[in-house]
Parts: C-alpha cells; structure tokens; sequence
C-alpha cells in the first residue's frame, strides 16, 4: 500500500566486505528532501559506514516524512538520523544519541516567496502555508506553535517533504512555507528561488544519529566510529563532498559525536508546547 511504501536499497558496488558476525540493521533517516534526492544523499554515505564498520546498514524511507517516522515507532529500524524521538512519551522508547551533522544551528522559519505582497505573520490567517508533515519538529511544529501563540489560524497543506511542500508554495498553492534555515538555504542554491522570511526561531541542532537499545554495544561502537571519523578519510570527506553537492549542503558538512544532553531545547520546546503538537 502506498502509504507505506519504503524504500530499500542495498548498495552493491564492487565486493562485498565480510561484515562482522553477519550483522545487518535497518537505517531510517528523515525525508528532509524528496526520495530521490533523500536515496542519492544517504546511499554513498551508508555504503561507507557498511565497508568500514563490517556492520552491514540499509537504507529504509518511505514515501514521506510520516511514514518513515512510523518504521521508527513500529521498531522496524535500528538506526536513524531524526529529531522525532525527543518528546516525553517518545524517549521512553529507548533511543541512544551517537552523533550528530556538524551544520550551524538550524532555525524553524516561515517564509514566503521574494515577491509576495505579504510582509507579516498575521497576514497569514486563514491562508494556506505549506509544511513537510506533522511530524516535522523545526519545520512544522516549531513554526505552528508560534502561529497559535500569535493567534493566527492557518490552513496547514503537507507535501510529505521539504521539498514538495516549497515547491507548493512556489506553484501557488500555498501563500507560505514552514522550514527549516538549512533546508531553505538549500533549496535556494539547488533552485536559485528568493524567499522572504517573515519569523525566526531560537537555535536547535542538527538532527541526531541514534541508535535503538536492541543494538549491541560493539555494533553501536563501530557504525558510530565511521560515521564520526568519516570525514578524516579521502575517500569518506570525497562521498560526504558529492552528497552534500547534490542536497545543496555545505561541502563540508560532516558527522561529529553528540549526546543526549545537546537536545535540551528539544526537551524544552515540549514542555509549553500547545497539546495538538506534542
């Protein structure tokens, strides 16, 4: 069914290595971009991490955002890059931050197109403004919980990625879009589209690798280890490069080690947040 359509990708480029005990885990990260572009990000990188950490990892995303959130909360993945599991009721679940992109500190955003006659947030109410999904933290509900605190009621259209949901704003069928900075930043040099930002928020890292509780300690310790001195090798700095170029990141976007404790803004956002977004 549509709805949970994944999908997976095993990279077979050369030989094989002798992965370590057998060892293979499901690896979900968040559909920041549309499937493609999500694919032809994360597979070279994965395929790294597999080869030098002899932990065999797949790539599982479905056709949204929501859907591969829901591959995480069913327990069908063991590895995940998202910022979807820091609510009170999801960190029961057992997660273990790892590590985490060494990008500036992402913002949520509302934004508008460069030429559109609207300059406030109350000029908003009652239009349409265009998210990834419901489960998008800075893209979504960040932006929707200073909406409501402002009093102004939108109508709220899901494209499943960031991508299709500027791209809805860009075809006119949304006055706006809810994102992220990096994300906008990133669609500006991949598409050379203007915006207009109308509000800003506080600073929250980057998402988090993390790791579920099931995975053994030796595993955890060697995908963590090639992620996190991916970029010290020529071969992992040139894959990172090229995935990077294609999304429209920074060339020198990397992994660095991160704990639970760099998600505290997380933490603190759901403890005022309105019921709807929590």
């Amino acid at each position: 069914m549509l709805r949970r359509l994944a999908v997976t990708s095993m990279l077979m480029l050369g030989s094989l290595p002798a992965f370590a005990d057998e060892a293979s885990y499901r690896f979900s990260p968040v559909n920041q971009w549309d499937i493609n572009k999500t694919a032809a990000y994360w597979n070279p990188i994965i395929q790294y991490v597999s080869d030098k950490s002899g932990v065999k990892l797949q790539l599982k995303i479905g056709r949204t955002s929501a859907d591969t959130t829901s591959y995480v909360l069913a327990q069908e993945v063991e590895f995940v890059f998202t910022n979807h599991l820091f609510s009170p009721e999801r960190e029961t679940l057992g997660w273990k931050v790892f590590g985490r992109r060494n990008a500036p500190p992402l913002h949520g955003q509302i934004a508008v197109p460069a030429d559109s006659p609207i300059t406030r947030i109350d000029e908003l109410k009652g239009q349409e403004v265009a998210f990834a999904g419901p489960e998008a933290f800075i893209g979504y509900k960040v932006p929707s919980a200073h909406l409501q605190s402002k009093g102004v009621d939108i109508k709220a259209v899901f494209g499943g990625n960031q991508n299709a949901a500027i791209a809805q704003m860009f075809a006119g069928k949304a006055k706006a879009v809810g994102s992220n900075s990096m994300l906008i930043e990133g669609y500006t040099a991949r598409e050379n589209k203007k915006f207009r930002v109308l509000w800003t928020s506080e600073p929250y890292h980057d998402l988090a690798l993390m790791a579920a509780g099931k995975v053994p300690e030796k595993d955890l310790k060697a995908v963590a280890s090639a992620f996190l001195s991916m970029h010290k090798d020529p071969r992992g700095q040139e894959i990172l490069h090229k995935a990077s170029q294609e999304v429209g990141l920074s060339s020198d976007a990397y992994f660095i080690p991160a704990s639970s404790s760099d998600y505290v803004s997380y933490r603190k956002f759901y403890q005022s947040a309105p019921a709807g977004l929590r």
